[in-house]
């Protein structure tokens, strides 16, 4: 089988000739992302592997059926960067991935602590050579009630890893799982009762925007925000308002609304166009970090694999377990 991958980073190279190796794949390596400069790579393949920084929509997934392009498999769960209803009617399967929940679901939890022990503003404080205490006294989160949104594999990990420590964790899922222990209850009850609320679902057309001024309005008064899912599941500038007026008390954000041509480069010889985050960037009680929830070497490996093993699912029966259309 021969496989075209795009955007393929670095970190990747080693499990992609492994798992090449493995499945007996002739793999064709093309670090930059799916574009309409390069979309010649695809020819003579049927097969593509891809991340959420191609551009995968209308004009471009016609050109990728010309080429014979029949799958395109994700190397992440999410598949938002595709025009899902023209791949459908061009007949390109598509299908996403799946990774140890570990990853995130560990990061998500850090970076709780981390707002409660207000690491942001230590880590400032050392940094101008500040070693007070003034500012730092924090909560533990023994005595928190943590809100999930979303209870897939990565918010159940979630709700796992803090069985620990002794917080009381509340879930909101339009499609509850049967958990022990974890009270599901409504969004809007959800926004009342937590300290803590923690993304974890894909971002759709309704979800977009989900943290706004009129959610942020009926929750808690200094309710921390954790987002390791989509940038685009929160209002940026009402969550900044929120943070300035004390409504919200902290955010730790992994992704970023706008991070496209930001995210995963190294812009530090240049001007970021993104106010919002260079205002972020400046709050003493917000954590900002580059999409890295994800990255362990595990996560990493079980991305590429899953992808692959997509396609030669689909080449051998005519679908994949992990196709979402």
């Amino acid at each position: 089988m021969k496989v075209v991958a795009y955007s393929v980073r670095e970190d990747e190279l080693e499990a992609f000739n492994r798992f090449a190796d493995l499945y007996n794949i002739e793999l064709k390596i093309v670090k930059k992302g799916v574009s309409s400069s390069n979309l010649d790579e695809s020819l003579g393949y049927e097969y593509l592997s891809f991340v959420g920084s191609c551009d995968l929509g209308k004009e471009n997934l016609e050109v990728l059926k010309k080429n014979g392009i029949k799958f395109i498999a994700s190397r992440s769960i999410g598949y938002d960067n595709v025009d899902l209803d023209i791949a459908t009617k061009l007949k390109i399967k598509v299908s996403n991935s799946s990774y140890s929940p570990y990853s995130v679901a560990e990061f998500t939890v850090m970076s709780m602590m981390n707002l409660l022990r207000y690491l942001p503003l230590a880590i400032k404080k050392v940094g101008i050579n500040d070693f007070s205490l003034k500012g730092l006294k924090g909560r533990e989160l023994q005595n928190q009630i943590i809100g999930v949104i979303g209870t897939g594999k990565i918010g159940k990990t979630v709700i796992k890893c803090l069985s620990g420590f002794g917080c009381k964790v509340i879930a909101y899922d339009p499609f509850p799982s049967h958990l022990e222990n974890i009270e599901y209850v409504s969004l809007e009850e959800l926004k009342k009762r937590s300290d803590i609320i923690t993304l974890h679902i894909p971002m759709t057309g309704e979800n977009r925007h989900m943290i706004d001024s009129k959610f942020l309005s009926s929750a808690k008064d200094g309710v921390l925000i954790i987002n390791t899912a989509r940038g685009e599941l929160i209002h940026t500038k009402d969550l900044v308002a929120g943070l300035k007026s004390g409504k919200v008390g902290g955010a730790a954000l992994d992704v970023l609304e706008g991070e496209d041509g930001i995210i995963f480069r190294d812009c530090s010889r240049r001007q970021i166009d993104n106010d919002s985050l260079v205002i972020l960037k400046n709050m003493p009680n917000v954590q900002i970090t580059p999409h890295q929830a994800f990255f362990t070497h595990q996560a990493v490996s079980d991305m590429v694999e899953v992808s692959l093993k997509n396609l030669l699912e689909f080449s051998s029966t005519g679908d994949a377990g992990n196709s979402v259309n």
